[in-house]
């Protein structure tokens, strides 16, 4: 079964994989991501260079590249936490693809979205960058006090 940090470092890597399409950062994002799917066999890997270079140039002759980009990262989200379940091991070796790729990335392309939804009276919490922000149901705005660290 899935952990929610294994859910949440897959849509961490799917997001920098995408948001490296179409910038200088994508040759390392690119080699990085066939490096991970690899462990799949040669058939696997091929597939998934294909899938990637088919993405790249979708987001490169796209009107709108943040679009685009928002549009193929549920899937590479997806993929990631398909490996990363049947290939635990590899959870360090995507954080290490990360890391290297964010820098390259324009402070634009930085910018991660993070969505959290509580129902049937549940209470939220969420951090990002250091704040957090407590969410119930049915409520219009955050509970509480929110700033760094807190």
């Amino acid at each position: 079964m899935k952990s929610e940090s294994m859910e949440a470092l897959a849509l961490a890597g799917g997001t920098t994989v995408v948001a490296a399409m179409a910038t200088d950062a994508w040759p390392t994002a690119r080699e990085g991501t066939v490096r991970l799917f690899a462990c799949r066999g040669q058939a696997g890997s091929a597939q998934v260079e294909a899938r990637l270079d088919d993405n790249a140039a979708l987001v490169g002759r796209s009107a709108d590249t943040d679009r685009a980009r928002a549009a193929l990262a549920p899937g590479w989200q997806l993929e990631l936490e398909s490996l990363l379940t049947d290939h635990p091991d590899l959870v360090d070796e995507l954080r290490v693809l990360i890391e290297r790729v964010k820098p390259a990335l324009s402070q634009a392309q930085q910018t991660w979205v993070q969505t959290g939804i509580a129902k049937d009276n549940a209470l939220l919490a969420q951090s990002q960058n250091g704040n957090v922000v407590v969410y119930e149901a049915g409520a219009d705005r955050p509970r509480g006090t929110t700033g760094r660290g807190q």
